[in-house]
């Protein structure tokens, strides 16, 4: 079978497919990811066959435009209300309208039997629908966004589909949902479930943690990662963040930040632990709670390894996981500038995470639900019949 991979220009976007595209390649089907440059380094780095299509969107530097020096996007844009949140689909449906006549040389010359798609890309709906073969949608977490996002646009992309023969703008054939099922919205477009595999790219291990036993008898550790979004968040909130953390007795604080900002960020307490990014799985066995930005990778990661959460999200569906994180009781979440600078309120909050056991029953439910989905493996299977039967 011919899979193609058509992503948004976003190497997050991408890294949560990997897993599925991985069981595709290892059931013998020949798979190409496609998509503007900004993703193609994580398709080689994950030893993908990519092809390039397009001009590069730099969607970090869209996020940092027009905010005035060390301002958060929170800041300047407080959380949107849940019925604007289809609005992000506008974006999207302006970048498909621009790339959506580059694709077609490699569809011709590829002939897919079956498209894999993130659930923003619209591309690849209109490009089944005109081959006559389905499309698969993989959400990255939590949704509230695809389907109000397709719902949306769907008018605006009505003259576009009728030029080229088709009715309107389809729906994916199957929608994968990586959430376990108690973190999804209650109201959400149902999903078929498919088991997140935590990826985030390759790395090496270092030898601080081959050497690594654990934070020590009596003690807890705390991961803390903003994700890719640490230029958003900016250093100086980082600092104050380590610093609010690392204020509970036997608490040691590890946290990952790029080697390009810790001049910026300056002395951190004693027990917190500057580390460079690298594979969350890697660690987080040895951790006791998890603190993030609410990113889809992060977020789902901790959720694997039945962490609870402390979730200070900046945008976009940050805010929905925060939120459902702390509906199933596996977490806490403050979605406003003020509250995410409050030390005294974030110190309290990892506090009440590691004090009561209630979020971490909560955080393992989370995680026994999540194994039980089925593997990547398994939905490699069930794609490949409908493929068959298309």
């Amino acid at each position: 079978m011919r899979v193609l991979v058509i992503c948004t220009p976003v190497p997050t976007h991408f890294l949560p497919l990997v897993p599925l595209v991985w069981a595709l390649r290892s059931a013998g089907h020949e798979v190409v990811v496609t998509g503007q440059p900004d993703v193609l380094g994580a398709v080689r780095a994950a030893g993908l066959t990519g092809a390039v299509v397009g001009e590069s969107f730099d969607v970090d530097g869209m996020l940092l435009r027009g905010l005035a020096e060390e301002e958060r996007p929170l800041q300047a844009r407080p959380r949107p209300a849940p019925e604007v949140l289809g609005g992000y689909g506008k974006l999207w449906m302006g970048h498909a309208k621009s790339v959506l006549g580059h694709y077609g040389e490699l569809v011709r010359e590829f002939g897919p039997e079956l498209i894999l798609s993130d659930p923003l890309e619209y591309c690849s709906l209109i490009l089944g629908a005109r081959l006559g073969v389905p499309v698969v949608h993989h959400r990255w977490t939590v949704d509230a966004i695809s389907g109000p996002a397709r719902r949306l646009v769907r008018p605006d992309f009505r003259e576009l589909c009728e030029e080229l023969g088709l009715p309107g703008l389809p729906d994916p054939a199957v929608l994968l949902d990586p959430c376990p099922p108690s973190l999804r919205l209650p109201d959400s477009e149902p999903g078929t479930s498919i088991r997140y595999v935590p990826y985030s790219g390759g790395g090496e291990v270092p030898g601080w943690l081959r050497a690594d036993r654990g934070p020590g008898a009596g003690r807890q550790r705390v991961a803390v990662s903003l994700g890719n979004t640490l230029a958003l968040h900016g250093e100086p909130f980082t600092r104050d963040l380590l610093h609010a953390l690392a204020g509970r007795p036997g608490t040691e604080i590890l946290a990952t930040v790029p080697e390009r900002h810790r001049a910026g960020i300056g002395a951190v307490p004693e027990h917190v632990r500057l580390i460079d990014p690298l594979p969350l799985h890697l660690f987080l066995d040895r951790c006791d709670a998890m603190v993030h930005h609410g990113g889809a990778g992060t977020a789902m990661t901790a959720t694997a390894f039945g962490l609870p959460q402390l979730t200070l999200p900046q945008l976009a569906d940050h805010f929905p996981l925060g939120d459902r994180l702390a509906a199933t009781g596996a977490g806490l979440t403050f979605d406003k500038a003020a509250e995410q600078d409050d030390p005294q309120l974030i110190a309290g909050a990892l506090d009440t995470l590691l004090s009561d056991p209630a979020y971490g029953a909560a955080a393992r439910r989370l995680a026994a639900e999540m194994a039980a989905m089925p593997s990547p493996a398994d939905v490699a299977a069930d794609l490949e019949q409908l493929a068959r039967q298309a």
